[in-house]
């Protein structure tokens, strides 16, 4: 991505967290578009989410808010629908309407059916409130994985080229780089997915999902 492709925003302000599955999206997100940002850690192990001083500014107390054109927006999956509908290039979604919902879903896939279920928040409360050990949340999150990622795969394989859907980028692929990521840390087999592991590593490649990769953000000392 050259100087010149860059939208100089100063002003965008991303409360991040370098593992949080939905802040690397928007991370991967800010850089396709080209978009200049601030990035500013929400300790999530130390609960500053939860503070109340990050509640006035996200009433979920979630990761990631983005400041940005005088908004605090939320949600990442909005965050991403807002760039796109304000930075035409790259676009995330197809325009043919049958496309543009094949890329929805897969995407979906992950951010609803596969991450929610095993966020920091869940695995706290299972590992907390009701008593289960590390051993039995590992479990609990490999399941998950293995019930998502099996459509997945079988919904990229009818699609995919060099990306999930095609030789675009998209925002499936948005939403598959950070689900892998957290699936190898959690030691969640992968070789049953070749179309995804496949489009992962070329992903990975890329300048912009490259400087989204959480080893490149700000951690916690």
């Amino acid at each position: 991505m050259g100087k010149a492709q860059i939208a100089v925003m100063s002003h965008v302000i991303l409360h991040d967290y370098f593992r949080s599955s939905a802040s690397y999206r928007v991370r991967i997100g800010l850089n396709l578009k080209g978009i200049e940002y601030r990035s500013t850690m929400v300790n999530l192990v130390t609960s500053e989410q939860s503070q109340a001083a990050y509640h006035e500014l996200n009433p979920q107390g979630f990761v990631p808010l983005l400041e940005i054109d005088g908004h605090r927006l939320t949600q990442s999956l909005a965050i991403l629908d807002y760039m796109d509908a304000t930075h035409k290039q790259p676009p995330f979604v197809p325009h043919d309407p049958a496309e543009r919902s094949h890329v929805l879903a897969m995407a979906l896939v992950v951010a609803c059916d596969i991450h929610p279920l095993n966020n920091l928040r869940v695995l706290r409360y299972l590992r907390g409130p009701l008593g289960h050990s590390q051993d039995e949340g590992d479990v609990w999150y490999r399941h998950w994985i293995g019930e998502g990622l099996p459509a997945l795969e079988a919904m990229a394989a009818k699609s995919a080229g060099q990306w999930l859907n095609g030789d675009a980028v998209s925002l499936a692929d948005i939403c598959l780089v950070p689900q892998l990521y957290n699936a190898r840390r959690n030691d969640t087999p992968l070789d049953a997915y070749p179309t995804l592991v496949r489009i992962d590593a070329a992903a990975c490649q890329h300048p912009a999902f490259a400087a989204a990769h959480p080893d490149r953000q700000e951690q916690p000392a």
